[in-house]
């Protein structure tokens, strides 16, 4: 469906980036804004891997977005041409009778995901780099695969502008606000804009940009670190990416060039970030006490030594779901922010839920479950 709709997209990265494509698609004219630019290291999309998986430890209503998202990948790249995802199957690891494994098993039964269950000897023949402690369950995601967040972000802004929408690069906006008559105004520095609907994707900064959310975003600084195995024969086996929820909730990414693994932790070890400015870029030693502990434990085959630190943001809601809909009392502004650690893989169909709701001002995807977080109506 083509429109005439102007529409502001500020923020051009997890979520700015694909929201500015499937908007451009429809014929929106598209005016983006960015205080860096597509790709930039200092939000939460940093660090060269991260994972899609469809077996997911929460609410059984990401299912279907998880399909949705699956599918948009794919068009993303054949549009692009460009190499984003690959698919590896992931591991997913926890206690067994804890509530996010129940979750988990249930709802990949229930949804008839290609999952395999696999007990600690399955999973010591086939995955050696990986101890299952007793009572513990590993799931074989087949759907799962490593995406590539950088190049994700840059093909989608960059297909954006094929498709006529235009970027301002190192453009911060100082506000947003309903304009007389409708719509909505855009100030930056280099002036004021109007547009008849506007999707905010600032990620880290939303607190700043809208302070009266219906909920406070949680804005931590997250540390991922990078280690060589110990043994030669590591990647062996396709070594798929994996999530742990006990006994050390954690994540683990191979390198796409088969030479270390990326290890991040939960959101119980990130500290707060007053300032997104001001984002302490500096992992000190004392940091890395729990890195050390889960390889000891988990994984011995990896040196407790790193060879690469980074530290990034991410918004976490107390619920752990997003902020996904209209503005309260605001139709021509959507929201998007607090993916809580686990939106990237989401971000092409949430993309397309925002280009619904900026267009049409409703969704025919099932994600009326963030839409009421916050405050907006189903």
């Amino acid at each position: 469906m083509r429109t005439s709709k102007r529409v502001a997209v500020i923020g051009a990265g997890s979520m700015g980036s694909q929201a500015m494509w499937r908007l451009a698609a429809r014929g929106a004219e598209v005016i983006g804004y960015d205080r860096y630019a597509p790709g930039h290291d200092r939000g939460a999309a940093g660090g060269e891997t991260r994972i899609f998986r469809a077996a997911h430890l929460g609410e059984h209503g990401y299912i279907p977005l998880l399909r949705l998202a699956d599918r948009m990948w794919e068009q993303l790249q054949a549009e692009t041409g460009r190499s984003l995802r690959r698919r590896s199957g992931c591991l997913v690891m926890g206690e067994t009778a804890s509530p996010s494994m129940r979750l988990l098993l249930s709802s990949s039964a229930t949804h008839r995901l290609d999952h395999e269950v696999l007990d600690r000897a399955e999973l010591g023949r086939r995955y050696p780099q990986h101890r299952l402690p007793d009572g513990h369950t590993a799931v074989l995601d087949r759907m799962g695969a490593v995406i590539r967040p950088e190049a994700s972000i840059q093909a989608a802004a960059a297909r954006a502008e094929q498709l006529g929408a235009r970027l301002h690069r190192y453009t911060p906006v100082r506000e947003i606000a309903p304009a007389a008559g409708g719509g909505v105004r855009i100030v930056t520095d280099h002036g004021t804009d109007h547009v008849d609907a506007a999707v905010v994707t600032v990620g880290p900064w939303i607190n700043t940009l809208l302070p009266d959310l219906p909920r406070t975003v949680d804005v931590r600084r997250v540390i991922c670190s990078w280690h060589l195995p110990t043994r030669h024969d590591w990647f062996a086996g396709g070594a798929p990416p994996f999530v742990r929820s006990t006994p050390h909730d954690c994540f683990g990414i191979p390198s796409p060039d088969g030479i270390s693994v990326k290890l991040g932790l939960s959101f119980a070890r990130h500290q707060p970030v007053p300032e997104p400015e001001r984002l302490d870029r500096t992992v000190r030693p004392e940091e890395l006490g729990t890195f050390r502990e889960l390889i000891r434990e988990l994984m011995p085959d990896l040196n407790p030594d790193p060879v690469r630190l980074s530290a990034y943001m991410e918004g976490y809601t107390e619920s752990g779901n997003p902020l996904v809909g209209h503005l309260p009392g605001e139709d021509d502004i959507v929201v998007m922010a607090g993916f809580s650690g686990s939106g990237f893989k989401l971000s092409p169909a949430m993309g397309e839920i925002a280009a619904d709701l900026a267009l049409d001002g409703t969704t025919d995807h099932p994600a009326d479950f963030l839409a009421a977080k916050t405050g907006a109506p189903s």
